[in-house]
């Protein structure tokens, strides 16, 4: 063989072998599935801001991070829609967890809360329901998070 015939050979059979291992690299999923991020459209009614910020900043933050102490959430978070339009959200509250849990440890953990709390159902939802006097839920989504490889 001569030596033309023996590098042609040598360069086919390293493009066959790198062409192989692109055609792999490539049958992957480009992106990765991560946490889920539960968000909360918020409306907030006329003279009720700084009255659901003070919500914000003891109650729900406590609740919060009671399930963080718990594990059950990753983190939270609060989003101001800067520029909102009639009928969108003014604020995005954001809970981060790392996945969806099942009905018997949804449970489980709704008992634990409601131990820590010290709470009835009915006056949780009792103060829940005085809340509407400032602010309205518009809307309410579970995202999961993706990444580029």
């Amino acid at each position: 063989m001569t030596i033309r015939k023996t590098l042609s050979a040598l360069a086919l059979g390293v493009s066959a072998a790198l062409a192989g291992a692109s055609a792999t690299a490539q049958d992957q999923w480009p992106l990765v599935f991560g946490d889920y991020w539960e968000v909360t459209g918020i409306d907030i009614k006329d003279g009720g801001g700084l009255k659901y910020a003070e919500w914000l900043a003891s109650e729900w933050k406590d609740n919060l991070e009671f399930s963080k102490s718990q594990g059950w959430i990753k983190g939270y978070r609060i989003f101001s829609n800067v520029h909102a339009r009639a009928n969108e959200p003014d604020l995005y509250l954001v809970t981060i967890t790392e996945s969806i849990v099942s009905a018997a440890e949804g449970d489980k953990r709704f008992d634990a809360f409601q131990a820590w709390k010290k709470k009835t159902i009915q006056q949780m939802q009792s103060e829940s329901g005085n809340r509407a006097e400032y602010r309205e839920v518009l809307s309410d989504a579970l995202l999961q998070e993706m990444t580029i490889r």
